[in-house]
C-alpha cells in the first residue's frame, strides 16, 4: 500500500515505461490475433488497460467522469498507444493534485466495497501488471519479441550474448 503520493507517483511513471515497452511490439498484424476463444487479443488488452485508468480514475474521485467507458477500441494500435499515454499522464496528475499523503486513509467505495486510497493505487499497478503478463504469453504465442521487464527477456539476454535462463 502507498503512504506517500510521490511513491506512487514514481511507480506509476516506471509502470507506464514497461507497459509502453510491451505496447511497442505490437503491431497491426498481430494486434488481433486470437489465439484460443477464452483469450482476449493483444489490442483488447491493451485497450481494456486504457479504459481501466478512466474508470478507476473515475470511481475513485480522480476524474469527473469515464470518457472512455463505451469508446470502442481504436482502429489503430497507435491510437491506443496515445490514449493511454494521455489518460496515464492525466491519472498521475489528479492524483497528485487532488490527494494528499493524509488522504490515502481514507476510504472511497469501490465496486460495492470500501477501499483505502492507498489500496485504489495499489490495485492500480497490480492490475495493469497483471494484463502486461497476459500480453507477454500472447506475445510469445503469435511470435513476437517480448521486452524485459523486471529483468531481462529470453530475447535480451540473447543479445547480451549470455545464455536464457531456465
Amino acid at each position: 500500500m502507498y503512504r506517500h503520493i510521490e511513491d506512487f507517483i514514481a511507480d506509476w511513471k516506471n509502470e507506464c515505461n514497461n507497459t509502453l515497452k510491451i505496447f511497442s511490439q505490437i503491431t497491426e498484424e498481430t494486434k488481433s490475433t486470437k489465439v484460443n476463444e477464452n483469450v482476449r487479443t493483444l489490442e483488447r488488452l491493451a485497450w481494456h488497460i486504457t479504459q481501466t485508468i478512466t474508470e478507476m480514475g473515475q470511481r475513485a474521485g480522480l476524474f469527473e467522469g469515464d470518457t472512455l467507458e463505451h469508446v470502442p477500441v481504436p482502429a489503430l494500435f497507435q491510437e491506443i498507444i496515445a490514449a493511454y499515454q494521455r489518460y496515464n499522464t492525466l491519472l498521475s496528475k489528479a492524483v497528485f493534485s487532488k490527494w494528499t499523503d493524509s488522504d490515502l486513509e481514507d476510504e472511497v467505495n469501490m465496486y460495492g466495497e470500501n477501499w483505502k486510497k492507498e489500496k485504489i493505487l495499489s490495485v492500480l499497478i497490480a492490475h495493469e501488471a497483471h494484463h502486461r503478463s497476459q500480453m507477454t504469453v500472447i506475445m510469445r504465442l503469435v511470435g513476437l519479441p517480448v521486452p524485459g521487464i523486471y529483468g531481462p527477456s529470453k530475447e535480451e539476454w540473447s543479445d547480451m550474448g549470455m545464455p536464457p535462463m531456465d
